[in-house]
């Protein structure tokens, strides 16, 4: 019968690292793990569904820093025009209240 072996998030992730340097077969052997768990375990994290943590992104996959200043520069932009409309909205209720009767 085969076993149900149960792997930590950490340990996934280095295996995979791994697997990335000398080939998914031959980490799957040097670690003793099956190798459809190894295939499984690159082929989640190439979805997404395995994050590597900092530092993991491959040449072709990461962002150039113009790329990135470009993307922040627009989440600043994002979050100014949010911050101007809760000011707004804000001043809006301040004066409106003044009209609404007071609680006991």
């Amino acid at each position: 019968m085969a076993e149900n072996r149960q792997y930590d998030h950490e340990y996934k992730v280095q295996a995979v690292k791994l697997a990335k340097e000398i080939g998914q077969a031959k980490a799957a052997k040097e670690l003793g793990i099956p190798k459809n768990t190894m295939y499984g375990w690159v082929r989640a994290n190439r979805l997404g569904n395995l994050d590597l943590g900092a530092g993991s992104q491959t040449p072709q996959s990461a962002m150039t820093l113009n790329e990135e200043l470009i993307q922040l520069r627009r989440q600043v932009k994002e979050q100014e025009k949010e911050i101007r409309r809760s000011k707004k909205e804000n001043d809006f209720l301040e004066e409106a209240s003044a009209f609404l009767p007071r609680a006991v």
